[in-house]
């Protein structure tokens, strides 16, 4: 074997890929590692608190000037807008995808791995320049935005104008005298006394955790799971997932326009509709596929694409390859001609290759047990084509369930709404924002991908000899925390979400009530609230509620 060509099969590339790792071991202590991560992640913060702000502010500004029964509409939209940017940027990643990383400083048809190869790394980075330029030309409209608008459909009303002027001029006066301060810790207080924002809120964040590690893991659960492409599954997820999303927005803002849908029967819709796409998620169980066969790994030599339960053992060694002194932690996978996966071509036990690049051709491989010329090709092998059928089920499942889900977005957001004094209102949902992203969105994903990493098969290797990203996960047990821990999170949230049907039913919202009783409705609504605190009101904002009763 010693004298013959072979690309990571022979005894002499061995002993070269050793000498080359020694040697790039030594200029690890010298190696100034890259800062860049610093960068991304000043990026990310920045833009983070530029956008952070148009969600709660944007929402409480369409229902500040809006028609209550036309505002669901709007936020419809304005959701839908925000379902659509994610969509175009997944089509975007997807064709950033296929191209190389260091695209325009390396040869591509040198390049000895493939799309579907696990070390392939798109150029993630175009997608940041372009989505940059597009949020500068963006953000130019929100500098003329006014202050605030004639409440909808009053605007021809001169009495109503002049009132609305003189709320402004006590608001500004009380403003002055009063200050932020004074206003902004009993607000806070009458929040957290208010149960039916506290159980949205905390429903909110359970939700959230488990729409974020499933939507941030889906392409690789889907890679995994049935063997495709990075760049291939993108492209289905932002196909199939997101159009059904802003369907469902502007149906479900829709009907509450049409039907002038009460906040009470708005909670029973999104509670129905979120728990039919709950159950729906289940029936992913079904649609699932065996893990990749890798020789050493999934299964022994001797048993060709026969899964192994006792697979840990993981003699990646052969005897068929131990005379070739063969890298074990080296992953560089082949598919030999018998349907079988090895980590490398050395593995494999082949003796000489042909070709260059991703069509070279390893041959005459001892470990290869088939009726051909035991060759291999890189890469690893395709899975059945029961795969790729089970990956349609799988995303038809998930056009029904984004659809179902999205009709109770706009109703159950209206509860959040609703359920908040007008003055309120801008606070409360800039702390449900504030919530989900604290709670949700940093948490989530870092325990997560910590039980995602319990299920690797197989670790990289950095060229300094520490441990990289996973090669190989288990797909079985993947599977199991992929699906079971999303549920059991969403499962909790179903049990509070009682709890605020049963709050419903005793406290009298004021959209059910005439003028003359508005008042009251309000003092049932916060009938909790007035035992944790007595918020302080000067006759001036007394006026002023009074006059928006009115409106």
């Amino acid at each position: 074997m010693s004298g013959r060509k072979a690309a990571g099969g022979t005894h002499i590339s061995t002993t070269s890929m050793r000498q080359k790792e020694q040697t790039e071991t030594e200029e690890c202590s010298k190696e100034i590692k890259s800062l860049m991560w610093i960068y991304v992640m000043v990026g990310n913060l920045i833009r983070g608190i530029g956008e952070t702000p148009i969600m709660p502010l944007g929402i409480s500004y369409i229902e500040d000037f809006a028609k209550s029964e036309n505002s669901p509409l709007y936020i419809g939209i304005l959701e839908t807008g925000m379902v659509i940017g994610p969509l175009i940027g997944l089509l975007l990643a997807s064709f950033c995808a296929t191209l190389y990383v260091d695209i325009g400083s390396v040869n591509t048809d040198d390049l000895t791995i493939t799309l579907t190869d696990t070390r392939w790394v798109g150029a993630w980075w175009i997608g940041f320049l372009i989505c940059a330029g597009v949020n500068v030309l963006t953000s130019i409209p929100f500098f003329f935005l006014p202050k605030t608008l004639p409440k909808e459909g009053l605007e021809d009303n001169a009495d109503v104008t002049e009132n609305n002027e003189k709320e402004k001029h006590r608001e500004k006066d009380m403003g002055k005298k009063r200050g932020i301060t004074k206003d902004f810790l009993p607000f806070i207080k009458s929040l957290f006394c208010n149960p039916i924002y506290m159980l949205f809120t905390l429903i909110s964040v359970l939700q959230v955790n488990s729409f974020i590690i499933t939507f941030t893991f889906m392409p690789k659960y889907l890679e995994q799971q049935y063997g495709k492409s990075t760049a291939e599954i993108i492209f289905l997820i932002g196909v199939y997932s997101l159009p059904p999303i802003c369907i469902g927005y502007l149906i479900g803002g829709l009907i509450m326009k049409k039907f002038k849908i009460t906040v009470k029967k708005a909670a029973y819709i999104a509670f129905c509709l979120s728990l039919i796409e709950y159950l729906l998620f289940f029936l992913n169980l079904m649609w699932t596929c065996d893990n990749f066969p890798v020789a050493g790994l999934t299964t022994s030599y001797e048993h060709e694409r026969i899964q192994q339960p006792l697979y840990v053992k993981k003699n990646v060694l052969a005897e068929c390859s131990k005379k070739c002194n063969c890298l074990t932690k080296t992953w560089d996978p082949v598919c030999g001609d018998n349907g079988l996966s090895y980590m490398s071509a050395c593995l494999a036990g082949c003796e000489n290759s042909d070709g260059t690049g991703v069509n070279m051709v390893f041959q005459n491989c001892s470990c290869i047990q088939s009726s051909g010329i035991s060759s291999a090709v890189l890469g690893m092998c395709n899975k059945s084509p029961d795969c790729t059928i089970k990956l349609q089920y799988f995303l038809i499942v998930s056009v029904f369930g984004c659809f179902i889900f999205s009709l109770a977005v706009i109703p159950g957001y209206m509860v959040l709404l609703r359920c908040t004094k007008s003055e309120e209102k801008s606070l409360g949902v800039g702390l449900h924002t504030f919530f989900i992203r604290v709670f949700g969105g940093i948490p989530a994903p870092i325990y997560f991908g910590a039980l995602i990493d319990r299920t690797c098969l197989h670790w990289g290797t950095l060229k300094c000899g520490e441990p990289g990203a996973c090669r190989m996960y288990d797909i079985n047990e993947y599977r199991r925390i992929y699906i079971g821990l999303p549920a059991a999170l969403r499962g909790s949230s179903y049990l509070l979400s009682i709890f605020i049907l049963k709050l419903l039913r005793k406290f009298q919202l004021p959209e059910e009530t005439d003028s003359s009783e508005t008042e009251l409705a309000e003092m049932q609504l916060t009938e909790k609230e007035s035992e944790c605190m007595d918020v302080h009101r000067s006759p001036e904002s007394e006026n002023g509620r009074e006059l928006k009763t009115r409106l």
